[in-house]
């Protein structure tokens, strides 16, 4: 009698309103660009903003930069800032190509991570990665402006996973491995390319083992900066501190890769002189790094040189600053952005 009424309970509470909801679900496809249930919009301006991705274009005349998932840009001199992308979509990592032209994104407005491209004004938004199961987030171009390099994220028994340097054609491509994970809870990412296309940078868990630990040490050297030869395939450890060693970010003339590393309780940005292998911290007004986290999005907000290699562009303590190298001192480079969203 007691399985009886509980068979009867389950078919009425589960399968009937089920039954219910099917032409309802198969008349609508999910949009994830497309408001989610009733929505209230928010518009405000804002000055300052947490985790933003900067870069700077190749003429220096503008910076673009992510706010609360939309895209801006304005004049790199600071001022209003245009918002070139927007709605309930996550928009984030804008980078300038080689041209300057376009801007290579990540976006999960297909409904998981993957690179987009688009015109330098916000137009003309296409999918270049074609994901299905993983995130692929943090693009940095090819110096020919024909290839995108991405971080790739797996995961297997926990949700913790790890990551694998991909490249893709800008056209749209299932995409080439170019590095390989070490198991299924070590990070590796923050892919960028030096200017002559010979080598890649990137960051990786260097700790021993293959299982994610949550009690790491930053001065015993969590991560460590990665250098792989593009032609031969051969890799090296290039930068391994203590406080760890990420966020690499070559200049263009050759000179210096640039880096964040953990100093005392926060992080500073640093650069390597390719020459001599002399580094020396060079701004401090940086937020903490994430490298005792799980850092899927970078274990640092990404960031840009000037092409003259004397300036860079970074985020910190909620402004975006340009730094200049010689001098080792920044410059907050003032904005204001209109942000809108549906709460």
């Amino acid at each position: 009698m007691k399985r009886t009424i509980l068979a009867f309970a389950l078919s009425t509470l589960v399968v009937l309103p089920l039954a219910a909801q099917q032409p309802d679900a198969a008349s609508k496809k999910w949009d994830v660009t497309e408001p989610l249930g009733p929505t209230t919009r928010i518009e405000f301006d804002t000055s300052e903003g947490t985790w933003m991705n900067v870069d700077l274009s190749p003429d220096g005349k503008a910076i673009v930069f992510d706010l609360l998932g939309d895209i801006y840009t304005m004049p790199a001199t600071g001022g209003t800032a245009t918002r070139i992308t927007s709605g309930p979509a996550f928009d984030m990592q804008p980078r300038f190509s080689p041209d300057g032209k376009r801007l290579a994104f990540s976006s999960d407005r297909d409904g998981l991570w993957n690179i987009w491209v688009m015109d330098a004004d916000g137009k003309n938004a296409r999918q270049v990665s074609s994901e299905r199961r993983w995130f692929v987030n943090s693009p940095t171009w090819s110096p020919d402006g024909t290839y995108i390099f991405a971080r790739r994220h797996f995961v297997k028994e926990r949700s913790l996973g790890a990551g694998e340097i991909w490249m893709f054609h800008v056209s749209g491509s299932e995409g080439l491995q170019v590095t390989e994970k070490n198991g299924w809870q070590k990070d590796a990412g923050e892919p960028a390319v030096s200017a002559d296309g010979n080598y890649l940078y990137y960051s990786k868990d260097v700790t021993p083992g293959q299982s994610f630990e949550y009690n790491k040490d930053p001065y015993g050297g969590i991560y460590a900066i990665i250098r792989r030869d593009l032609s031969t395939g051969k890799e090296r450890t290039y930068i391994h501190r203590p406080g760890g060693s990420v966020a690499p970010r070559p200049s263009p003339d050759g000179r210096y890769v640039a880096f964040v590393r953990r100093v005392g309780t926060g992080s500073k940005l640093f650069v390597h002189d390719v020459r001599t292998g002399e580094e020396y911290p060079i701004f401090d007004h940086l937020d903490k790094d994430l490298q005792e986290a799980w850092a899927i999005l970078g274990v640092y907000a990404q960031y840009g040189w000037s092409a003259d290699s004397k300036s860079i562009v970074i985020w910190g303590e909620g402004k975006i600053w340009r730094v200049d190298v010689d001098a080792r001192a920044g410059q907050p480079i003032s904005f204001v952005g209109s942000s809108g969203s549906n709460s």
